[in-house]
C-alpha cells in the first residue's frame, strides 16, 4: 500500500524540493491530499480540467503537475475554479506539483531533458535564480538551421511550433543554453551576454527579446512553453510508478503556446 504522503515524502527528497527556491504562488509538493492509497499517477504540465479528466479516464488518483494550483493572489472558489476542485474531490484525486525543483533536476529536470531530445550534451548550469541554476547549457559544432529543425520536430510532437531568430545557412551553435517554459527574460538575456551563448532554447519569451536577438547576434529558438515542458513531468511520474509499482500514464493538453 503506497499513500500519498509516502510517495510526497520521497519526491520531495528526489527533487530537493525544500531547498529549491521558487516563486510565491508555486507551492511545490502536495497541494490536494486524497483519503485512499494511490492506484494510479496521472502526469500532465498544467493543472486543468483537461489534466484532471485525463487523471479520471485511467482511474489514477494522484495528480502530478509541473504548473500547479496555485500561481497568483488567494481567489474566491467559484467557477471553473470550483468546478475544477469538485472534479477532485468527488473522484478522490490528489495533486502533486513540482515547478521550479523539476525544472532543474540533473535526471528528470524538463532542462536536461530536452536539451538531450535536441541532440546536445550538457557540460554547464544556466538560469539563475535566487543562487540556484534552474537552466543547462554546453558546447557544440552543430549548424543552427540543424538544431532549429530538431526543435521543430519536437515542438509538433507536442502541439507547437517554433519561431527563431537569426538562423542563416552558415550559422554554427558553439555555445547553447537551454531554460524551458518562459526562458527568454531580461535575467536569461544577461546571463546569455555574460557566458557567450550564441544559441538560447526556450519556450517563449516576451517580443521584445526577439529584437534583442537580432541586434546581438543572439539565435533564439522558441520551442513552445508547453512543449518544453512536457519531458520533466512525464519522466518524474513514470519514476515514480515503477518506485512505488504504480502504473503511470501522461495527459496531453497541448496549448499552443
Amino acid at each position: 500500500m503506497t499513500t500519498l504522503h509516502d510517495l510526497a515524502e520521497y519526491a520531495d527528497s528526489l527533487l530537493e524540493t525544500e531547498t529549491t527556491p521558487d516563486y510565491p504562488g508555486a507551492l511545490n509538493g502536495i497541494q490536494l491530499e486524497n483519503r485512499s492509497e494511490i492506484r494510479g499517477i496521472a502526469a500532465a504540465v498544467d493543472f486543468s480540467t483537461r489534466a484532471i479528466n485525463g487523471a479520471i479516464a485511467t482511474r489514477a488518483n494522484l495528480l502530478v503537475v509541473h504548473h500547479g494550483m496555485f500561481w497568483d493572489a488567494p481567489a474566491s472558489i467559484e467557477g471553473a475554479s470550483y468546478r475544477r476542485l469538485r472534479l477532485l474531490i468527488e473522484n478522490d484525486i490528489a495533486v502533486y506539483s513540482s515547478h521550479l525543483p523539476l525544472d532543474r533536476h540533473p535526471t528528470f529536470g524538463n532542462n536536461v531533458l530536452l536539451a538531450k531530445q535536441l541532440g546536445l550534451t550538457p557540460s554547464g548550469t544556466f538560469a539563475a535564480f535566487q543562487g540556484v541554476s534552474t537552466g543547462v547549457s554546453g558546447e557544440s559544432e552543430i549548424q543552427t538551421a540543424a538544431l532549429t529543425e530538431q526543435a521543430r520536430k519536437f515542438a509538433k510532437e507536442h502541439g507547437s511550433e517554433v519561431r527563431t531568430t537569426l538562423i542563416g545557412s552558415n550559422r554554427r551553435t558553439k555555445r547553447w543554453a537551454v531554460c524551458t517554459g518562459a526562458g527568454a527574460s531580461t535575467e536569461t538575456l544577461k546571463e546569455a551576454r555574460e557566458k557567450k551563448i550564441d544559441t538560447l532554447i526556450v519556450g517563449e519569451g516576451p517580443h521584445w527579446t526577439a529584437v534583442y536577438a537580432e541586434e546581438n547576434e543572439l539565435t533564439i529558438i522558441y520551442a513552445g512553453h508547453y512543449a518544453t515542458e512536457t519531458l520533466g513531468v512525464r519522466a518524474l511520474a513514470e519514476h515514480l510508478g515503477a518506485k512505488f509499482g504504480i502504473p503511470s500514464s501522461f495527459v496531453s493538453a497541448p496549448t499552443s503556446f
